[in-house]
C-alpha cells in the first residue's frame, strides 16, 4: 500500500460512504484507469467520494498522515495528473448529478459529472453551455482550466458562465465562490485549474441550444496552405452563430465519409452553427468553402447539440496512448502554415491529429483581468495529439508531437490552455499561460492553499510568506 499505514485506511474505509480501492481489490486497476492509457500509475489507494463529507474525510485523512494527494474527476487529464504512484486519489468520478432549473436558466453540476451528464440533463429544455467537444470530458477540469468548445464563438468560455462553485479548501473548510462571496477564490477558479481546492459543485448560467447545424469539410492535405490561408480570414468575420474548428487527421472507415477517402491524410473543418436553420441557412453560412480548392467532401446535417458533443466518442475511446501539447495564437501566420503542412502530411498514426479551436468572438468581449484566463486576445488555441492504441507507438506518437509543437511554438503567444500542456514539459510553461496573472493567482494560493496541499496539478506555488 506504499506510505500510507493500512491500518489506518480500515478507519478511513469505515468513515466514508464511498469505497476505497487498494491494490488488493479486484476493482483496482479499473479504478486506477483514467482516459490516457499512456499514464500507468499505480496509487497507494483510491478513495471514492459520494458527497462533500466523503471528500472533507478524504481530505483529513491526507493531513493527518501526511499522505501524497491527487484529485481526479472525470479522469481526461492528458498528463495523468489525477493519478500519482503510492498516493492517495480523491476520486469524485461517481458524484455525476446535474441538476436544472429551466425557469432560472441555472444548473447545478456535480464535480465528477462528464460533459454529457450536463449536456442531457440541460438539452431537455433547450439549453447548454459552451464546454469541450467530446461528452467524456470532466466538467470539473475542462472548466478550472477556462473550457471551450463548439459554442465559444457564440457564447464564450466555460468559465464566464460559471455562476459559483462548491469548494473544500485544504483545511476541510467549506466555501461557496462567487462574485459575492470569496471573489478573489472566484476569480481564480475561472481558469486557474485545480490549485485552490476541491470544487464539489459547478453553478452554471446556461444558454439557448437546441438542433445545430453540423457541417464536416475536408479537403486532401496537399491542399493544407490553401484551406489554412481561406480560414484565416474567414472564420474571424463570420457570425457568432457559426463555429468552426480546422483540423488535420486521417479519414476514419466509416459513415459520413465516402469508402474512397477512407485513411486518407486530410485537413478540413468541423462547423456548428447556432442560427435560424430555416431553409438552407446552414449552407448559406458556408457558401464560399469551394474557395481554396473544391472540397474532397462536404456534409451538413442538423443535429441535437448532445449528439455533436458525443460525434467523436466512439473514435477516440478511453484507453488509447495519448501525448499532446497545445499553444495559443494570435494569427495564422504564413510561416506557421508550411509548419502545418509538414506535420499534417506526415501524420504518425490513424488516430494522430491538430487542432486550431477559434477562441474570439463572444469570448473576446469578457475582459482580460476579469478571470484568470490570461488570453483574452487569442483568436486560436491549438492542440497537437499523438494518438493510437498501440503501446508500442507511444514513442512514435510523442516524437512527433513535440516536433511539431517545436517547429510551431516560435509563431504562437507564448502560452497554451492549461489543460493542452504535456507531461514532462516545464514549469515554465505554466507561467507563460497566466502571463501577468501569475502573480495574482500565486497570492490567492497562499490565502486558500498556503502549503500548495494540492500539488499534483499544473502547479501553481503560494507566493512565499
Amino acid at each position: 500500500m506504499g506510505g500510507i499505514n493500512g491500518t489506518a485506511l480500515e478507519v478511513l474505509r469505515e468513515g466514508l460512504r464511498g469505497p476505497v480501492i487498494t491494490p488488493r481489490d479486484p476493482g483496482y486497476d479499473e479504478a486506477r484507469s483514467i482516459y490516457n492509457a499512456m499514464i500507468d500509475r499505480r496509487p497507494a489507494a483510491i478513495a471514492q467520494c459520494v458527497d462533500v463529507a466523503d471528500v472533507r474525510a478524504v481530505l483529513s485523512f491526507a493531513r493527518d498522515t501526511g499522505a501524497e494527494l491527487a484529485v481526479r474527476g472525470g479522469g481526461h487529464s492528458g498528463p495523468g495528473l489525477c493519478l500519482v504512484d503510492d498516493a492517495l486519489v480523491l476520486d469524485l468520478s461517481t458524484m455525476r448529478g446535474v441538476r436544472v432549473d429551466p425557469g432560472a436558466r441555472i444548473a447545478q453540476v456535480a464535480g465528477g459529472a462528464q460533459l454529457g451528464d450536463l449536456d442531457h440533463a440541460a438539452h431537455t429544455f433547450g439549453l447548454g453551455v459552451p464546454a469541450g467537444i467530446i461528452s467524456m470530458t470532466g466538467v470539473g477540469g475542462l472548466t478550472l482550466g477556462g473550457g471551450h468548445g463548439h459554442l465559444t464563438r457564440k457564447y464564450g468560455l466555460t468559465v464566464d458562465s460559471l455562476l459559483s462553485a462548491d469548494v473544500v479548501l485544504a483545511d476541510g473548510t467549506f466555501v461557496t465562490a462567487s462574485e459575492e462571496e470569496h471573489p478573489d477564490l472566484f476569480w481564480a477558479l475561472r481558469g486557474g485549474g485545480g490549485n485552490f481546492g476541491v470544487v464539489t459543485s459547478f453553478t452554471f448560467r446556461l444558454h439557448p441550444v437546441g438542433t445545430v447545424g453540423v457541417a464536416v469539410t475536408v479537403w486532401p492535405v496537399d491542399r493544407t496552405p490553401e484551406v489554412l490561408r481561406w480560414y484565416r480570414e474567414f472564420l474571424p468575420a463570420a457570425p457568432q452563430d457559426l463555429n468552426g474548428f480546422f483540423t488535420l487527421f486521417t479519414i476514419p472507415p466509416g459513415p459520413p465519409f465516402p469508402e474512397p477517402i477512407h485513411g486518407q491524410k486530410m485537413c478540413g473543418v468541423v462547423w456548428c452553427y447556432t442560427g435560424d436553420l430555416e431553409g438552407d441557412r446552414l449552407e448559406q453560412a458556408l457558401a464560399t468553402v469551394d474557395e481554396p480548392a473544391p472540397p474532397a467532401f462536404h456534409f451538413s446535417t442538423p443535429m441535437p447539440y448532445p449528439a455533436l458533443q458525443g460525434m467523436f466518442d466512439e473514435l477516440i475511446p478511453k484507453g488509447y496512448q495519448w501525448y499532446w501539447r497545445g499553444d495559443f495564437f494570435d494569427e495564422i501566420s504564413d510561416a506557421s502554415i508550411e509548419v502545418h503542412h509538414k506535420y499534417g502530411d506526415n501524420l504518425p498514426t490513424e488516430l494522430s491529429l491538430m487542432h486550431l479551436y477559434p477562441v474570439d468572438a463572444q469570448a473576446h468581449e469578457v475582459r482580460s483581468d476579469d478571470t484568470a484566463w490570461a488570453y483574452r486576445d487569442a483568436v486560436y488555441s491549438g492542440v497537437i495529439a499523438g494518438v493510437d492504441p498501440d503501446p508500442a507507438n507511444a514513442g512514435l506518437i510523442r516524437q512527433w508531437c513535440v516536433d511539431y509543437w517545436s517547429d510551431l511554438h516560435p509563431y504562437s503567444m507564448g502560452g497554451s490552455y492549461i489543460n493542452f500542456i504535456g507531461e514532462g514539459e516545464s514549469p515554465d510553461r505554466v507561467r507563460a499561460t497566466y502571463r501577468g496573472h501569475y502573480d495574482r493567482l500565486a497570492a490567492t494560493k497562499r490565502t486558500y492553499d498556503p502549503d500548495n496541499f494540492f500539488h499534483a496539478n499544473q502547479n501553481i506555488p503560494p507566493t512565499a510568506g
